[in-house]
């Protein structure tokens, strides 16, 4: 089969995770598209909210040289990229829970400029990709499935001239050791990439003052595992097959969607990602 990008199912950590825990919540949140609108539909809510912050925030490092980095007030740019998820926008009932969450993500912040040492060292940087897509590269011709994902932070480890993986993590729970995470990061960096990956840590952001290394997956075992979650995806989406694996009432993952569908959630208008965004 030839490649071709615009017929090609598109796999990430985030989409191949919304299939796994539920494929009628995948089909909402990355098939699904309003007949009036002709746009995808997402919900707001305070974690990914949190998250995008907090992310945003240290995203904005990468501009700088390392050596300057120290220098940036990164407590002015988390107001600045909180103002952009304040409100209903982000998902918050009320100016309490607001409240609540953003003096988790200030903490967050204040404890990467109190320990800097991961973001003070030399990074690498993908090559842009084409029409602002994250970077991405084909797992299989044949099967036509294009595998994409942007990491958080590739630091450029000069004694022997490698990579290490660096994620920052906002929830209050670990990833779980059968995440697909770090296997579809080493794919990803093997295919776009020269250089050796020689390591990878999570940083938890919420309570830990340095990253904790993990262990580096095998890069044909992670191949492996990634092309078989992306065949049943592929399988799905030619079957139309998206069933909650609760059956009709639903599960945690997409009731939410589904409430849109049913006209009870509230409409805030179209999202960074070009989505239709929904308060509940």
């Amino acid at each position: 089969m030839s490649q071709d990008k615009y017929t090609a199912i598109w796999v990430s950590h985030s989409s191949i995770g919304d299939f796994l825990k539920c494929p009628r919540a995948y089909y909402l949140r990355n098939v699904y598209k309003d007949p009036k609108t002709g746009r995808k539909i997402n919900i707001v809510n305070p974690a990914l909210s949190l998250g995008q912050a907090v992310h945003t925030t240290l995203e904005s490092l990468k501009s700088i040289p390392f050596n300057e980095r120290t220098d940036r007030d990164l407590l002015v740019d988390f107001e600045q990229a909180w103002s952009d998820v304040s409100g209903k926008k982000g998902g918050f009932k009320n100016d309490v829970e607001e409240s609540e969450v953003k003096i988790r993500g200030k903490a967050m912040i204040e404890r990467v400029i109190k320990n800097p040492g991961p973001i003070a060292q030399k990074i690498i940087r993908l090559p842009e990709s084409h029409n602002g897509m994250p970077p991405n590269f084909f797992l299989s011709d044949e099967e036509n499935i294009i595998l994409c994902g942007l990491i958080d932070w590739l630091e450029y480890v000069e004694q022997d001239d490698s990579i290490h993986i660096l994620d920052f993590k906002t929830g209050k729970h670990d990833e779980g050791e059968d995440s697909l995470q770090l296997p579809i990061y080493l794919l990803l960096l093997n295919a776009l990439q020269s250089r050796k990956v020689s390591g990878a840590s999570y940083w938890y952001l919420d309570r830990d003052d340095e990253p904790v290394n993990m262990t580096l997956p095998n890069i044909d075992e992670a191949r492996k595992k990634v092309f078989a979650v992306a065949l049943q995806v592929k399988e799905a989406r030619e079957k139309k097959a998206f069933n909650c694996p609760r059956g009709d009432r639903g599960c945690f993952s997409c009731r939410p969607f589904e409430a849109i569908l049913k006209g009870e959630a509230e409409y805030l208008g179209v999202g960074d990602r070009g989505q239709d965004m929904y308060f509940l």
